[in-house]
């Protein structure tokens, strides 16, 4: 069996002609960076961003030509658009993912936002991020989605970090998800709550090396492409930092907000301060900002320990007047329970750590339905 490289994939692309049926859409170099993993083959067509509708049947022939080589067990193939320095963004794709339903839209914002397409049956997004990695957002992300979950809520949580993906390892889930009719995902499951990640569609070692446009087109297809159903809150963990899949969630996704997570040193303060100035650049309200790590409480003595300082976040958020949420303590317990796979908050749900993360979750929620209670007229998807 000849074995399955880049190369290989290239010259069964050559067959696949482009929009002008003249060339192929490799030598058109409309073929982004490949990635293999698994059997599983990875890229995007660039094609113009006007014109991606009506070349959908090139997607289409691109996949079915590489589900068709030796060895492929499947193929994500998206098209991708470059736009050019000030052009409009086009406007996303709705889904397919989940019916629609009167009660199931997303809350239409003021200003730019009310040109993003919601996801139909999801009512609110939720974007957790962080300045700098370290600071425990992830950690924090899927305690805020149980939390959200044990306080009533119908959750779903979308891995965004496509480099470092933790939500697998994170929930205790292993497998595949499985796919449906239209390219549509069902997303895995446990503890009550949708999860998606691309940590299920490669294995934990594999090393993402992607550019921009396919972390892009990534991100888009979990949300978009995905049987979310009936969601009240869809969480985000974003990648720390503030690179292009940040923008990309926060330019083309109707997020109801964002919650920013920091340590108390001057240091991580410094970072969450970028990624703070980034949401208000693209109007994403600040919900308000989590102090992990806040102080350390000895196991065998009960002593507490600023070991990073401490209220360093709290008097952040009042400093630029955004509502300070709470501050997590640092436990081995905390750790253990996420190296396990069951989040502090279902391994220990009446514990104080637990109790932090629900009323965390809860000032959340109030931030949320305040902020659409003032925002236009909801769009309903009939």
């Amino acid at each position: 069996m000849v074995e399955l490289t880049r190369d290989v994939v290239l010259e069964a692309l050559g067959r696949v002609r482009g929009p002008d049926l003249d060339r192929s859409i490799v030598e058109l170099k409309m073929v982004s960076d490949i990635f293999i993993s698994d059997g599983k083959v990875y890229f995007s067509i660039n094609v113009p961003a006007e014109r991606a509708q009506e070349l959908e049947p090139l997607r289409q022939a691109a996949e079915r030509t590489v589900k068709a080589l030796p060895g492929v067990k499947g193929a994500v193939v998206s098209l991708t658009a470059e736009r050019k320095q000030g052009a409009a963004p086009p406007p996303p794709r709705p889904s397919a993912a989940a019916p629609a339903h009167s009660h199931g839209h997303a809350p239409a914002p003021s200003g730019p936002q009310r040109s993003k397409a919601g996801v139909p049956g999801i009512e609110a997004i939720i974007a957790v991020a962080s300045g700098k990695g370290g600071v425990g957002k992830s950690t924090t992300a899927v305690n805020l989605a149980l939390a959200l979950k044990a306080n009533g809520l119908r959750v779903g949580i979308l891995d965004a970090d496509v480099y470092g993906p933790s939500m697998p390892r994170l929930l205790g889930i292993t497998g595949r998800p499985q796919q449906i009719e239209n390219r549509i995902i069902v997303p895995m499951e446990n503890f009550g709550i949708k999860v998606m990640s691309m940590g299920f569609l490669v294995d934990e070692g594999t090393a993402m090396i992607w550019r921009g446009p396919m972390v892009q087109s990534a991100l888009m297809q979990m949300l978009r492409e995905v049987a979310w159903g009936d969601l009240d809150v869809l969480v985000v963990d974003m990648p720390p930092g503030t690179g292009d899949a940040q923008l990309t969630m926060a330019q083309q996704v109707p997020l109801s907000g964002a919650v920013v997570v920091s340590t108390p040193q001057d240091l991580a303060l410094i970072d969450a301060r970028k990624g703070l100035n980034m949401f208000n650049k693209v109007e994403v309200p600040v919900l308000g900002i989590v102090e992990n790590m806040s102080y350390f409480i000895a196991p065998d003595t009960g002593n507490r320990y600023d070991i990073f300082g401490h209220g360093g976040a709290r008097a952040e958020a009042e400093k630029i007047g955004v509502p300070f949420l709470g501050e997590v303590p640092l436990t081995i317990s905390i750790r253990e329970h996420s190296d396990d796979g069951t989040p502090i908050v279902v391994a220990e749900p009446e514990g104080p750590q637990a109790n932090v993360y629900r009323s965390i979750a809860e000032k959340v929620w109030a931030e949320v339905k305040a902020r659409s209670g003032r925002a236009a007229p909801t769009i309903v998807f009939e």
